[in-house]
């Protein structure tokens, strides 16, 4: 029997506060205790979290020091007939970005166009190639989105040949900033600024808004860009807090009654129904979204500029079938360099485990997918993903990193930084490139770096859980109340809800190798379906088994029903007379366990020790072992926060 080698961390609020949110909200208690996981307990902070537009927003131009002279800057170039020139990036954010700028300067009268450097060629980012083409077509002022702030050389160039140099991008501050007339960077603002999570399309769309403000411009003007708004940022993972919750609200309804005819035809392709009353990110994240991306990992970047550009139904079509094309190559690539990585990981010596951090690098492979692949890797086996392939020389190489939660990525390539040849990233994500022949240095000094933060029991996928619920509880109404928790994503992730010994009544393997579950709980009669996304290696199921769980609709044949969307499954920790946990309190991961033949709670830290309790005494042990055990007082503040959070996991009253 094989079963997902997963690590649960089950969330404890505080039964009083879940109390207390419930009465002044009426909120369900399952959803009471979601909000409060998100670090969300006043009263307002509840209520802005529920309705985003209760919020008042400083203006963009106090939050912004440059906004005011970009604006200016812009004004002027438009004024003057000045050549204006943007310069993107490859992904759908970048894209996404150049588009909503093209049609917003195209509208307010500027002679405007684009360049996205090449994925092959190029890298990221603006260059001195670029500055110097821009120059020679009598370019007066450069746009850069979603790019530039870490482009100092390329700036200094641009600012040598006379050119104005506004700088748009989302990305971390270097030690030194560019030299450039302006720069916009939510990175700049105070740490709780609304405006800090946006994404590059984020401020490029505050730029383009202000502007036609100042210049008097406003009808018809911001729909059309709020939807390539909510396209960029939800493509982009950018966290869904602050103003990009708010106004992706509002963007997720305008979608499915979208003016672009490139909006239109993209969705006619991915299948999303303009009936709708509102799309989903999930809608954006895994149907619209990649069609975009693909076309910036193995494509040309301009169809879908052109795409997200035109007002003609007809390219529009033509380019969203381009797409369609170009990312069924790009999951038919991803689909065998997955297959082909998980061959080297499982039948050659890569000692992950022992290493702490898995190196996975072979000829032939497309660079612009493997990130995705990275991603998938470390899904499976729980470990920080370092992918790469080799250039055409087959001197260099150049890939893709993932991290999990107590790893740094961007910490661990500047680790390396001596023997890379360009890198960056940040916490969850990087690139790299380097000489082939420093590989093994790199194996070996990404694994003393992953020593010093990473423990074994770390080396597993971590399944982050909110509460436990019965089946009893999952109704139409408990759907409805999560479903107004949207959008969901990075910042705002989806509920998972754990319940114990479940029994499978049916199983079976379903289209790619999807597992296909009908369940039921035993003082619940009610069946309930579920399905385990590409986790048909795991079939059959043992009859029981606890299960972790997003809650979501299935809507087939007009027929519209919860169903359950597996992501975790172990053994019950229920059993008879004994129960067990895993759970997180004060930044600290513990184990603990209930027999109910002699009442005795035993609660294990992670170096070992362990506190021994018999319900309802007040003196408990404490120590590695029994013999060494030292008598304690429970009722302490310490010990009694931390016996309640276990007996929370473990489903215990409190008497």
């Amino acid at each position: 029997m094989k079963l997902p080698n997963q690590r649960w961390q089950i969330a404890s609020p505080n039964p009083e506060k879940v109390k207390q949110l419930v009465q002044t909200t009426g909120l369900f208690p399952l959803i009471a205790q979601v909000i409060l996981n998100k670090g969300i307990e006043t009263n307002n902070s509840t209520q802005v979290y529920l309705n985003p537009e209760s919020e008042n927003l400083p203006s963009p131009l106090e939050e912004f020091p440059d906004l005011a002279a970009s604006i200016s800057l812009l004004k002027d170039a438009i004024t003057t007939e000045e050549k204006i020139a943007i310069c993107g990036d490859y992904d759908a954010d970048g894209m996404t970005s150049t588009a909503l700028l093209l049609r917003a300067f195209s509208q307010l009268g500027a002679d405007i166009y684009y360049e996205i450097p090449s994925r092959m060629k190029d890298g990221y980012g603006i260059n001195e190639r670029i500055v110097e083409a821009f120059a020679e077509q009598g370019v007066g002022l450069i746009l850069t989105v979603d790019n530039g702030i870490a482009a100092y050389q390329p700036i200094q160039r641009a600012v040598e040949l006379g050119l104005t140099v506004i700088i748009t991008d989302h990305h971390d501050l270097p030690e030194k900033l560019p030299p450039a007339d302006a720069i916009l960077n939510p990175k700049l603002l105070r740490e709780d600024s609304p405006y800090r999570s946006l994404a590059g399309v984020g401020v490029a769309y505050i730029l383009a808004v202000s502007t036609a403000q100042k210049l008097g411009v406003t009808k018809g003007f911001v729909e059309p860009l709020l939807e390539l708004f909510t396209l960029g940022t939800i493509a982009d993972l950018a966290p869904l807090v602050g103003v990009n919750r708010r106004w992706l609200k509002r963007g997720l309804k305008r979608l499915p009654q979208s003016q672009l005819v490139g909006v239109q035809s993209l969705m006619q392709v991915a299948g999303v129904s303009e009936a709708q009353k509102q799309l989903k990110p999930d809608d954006i994240g895994f149907r619209l979204g990649p069609r975009i991306n693909a076309v910036g990992r193995i494509g040309d970047p301009q169809i879908a500029i052109e795409l997200l550009t035109t007002d003609d139904p007809g390219i529009a079509l033509e380019r969203a079938m381009q797409c369609e094309q170009i990312n069924a190559q790009r999951k038919a690539m991803c689909e065998q360099i997955e297959l082909e990585a998980i061959h080297l990981v499982e039948n050659t010596p890569i000692l992950w485990q022992k290493e702490r951090v898995l190196v996975v690098v072979k000829p032939q492979w497309h660079h612009g997918v493997i990130g995705i692949v990275a991603s998938r890797l470390v899904e499976r086996y729980g470990v920080p993903v370092f992918i790469a392939t080799y250039e055409e020389d087959n001197t260099k190489i150049r890939g893709s990193a993932r991290g999990i939660k107590e790893f740094n990525v961007f910490e661990a390539l500047d680790f390396c930084q001596d023997i890379l040849d360009k890198y960056g990233g940040h916490k969850a994500a990087g690139g790299f490139s380097l000489l082939a022949d420093n590989l093994d240095s790199f194996k070996q000094r990404l694994s003393t770096f992953a020593h010093q933060c990473l423990e074994p029991q770390h080396l597993k996928p971590l399944i982050t859980i909110d509460a436990q619920a019965n089946f009893e509880e999952i109704t139409p109404l408990l759907y409805q109340s999560i479903d107004q928790l949207q959008p969901w994503g990075i910042g705002n992730e989806f509920p998972v809800f754990w319940t114990s010994n479940v029994e499978v009544i049916e199983q079976k393997i379903v289209g790619k190798n999807h597992l296909k579950l009908v369940l039921m709980q035993d003082n619940y009669q009610q069946q309930i379906k579920a399905i385990a996304w590409r986790w048909g290696e795991y079939f059959p199921l043992p009859k029981r088994v606890d299960i972790a769980y997003k809650i979501t609709e299935n809507q087939w044949n007009c027929n519209v029903n919860l169903e359950l969307e597996i992501i975790g499954i172990r053994l019950p920790l229920s059993i008879g007379d004994f129960k067990q946990g895993i759970f997180q309190h004060k930044g600290r991961n513990y184990q603990c366990n209930f027999s109910s033949i002699n009442n005795e709670l035993k609660i294990r830290n992670e170096q070992g020790k362990v506190l021994v309790i018999n319900k309802g005494n007040r003196i408990g042990l404490l120590g590695m072992n029994r013999e060494n055990a030292q008598k304690i007082d429970v009722t302490q503040p310490h010990y009694f926060s931390l016996i309640k959070a276990a007996m929370n996991v473990l489903g215990l009253s409190k008497s």
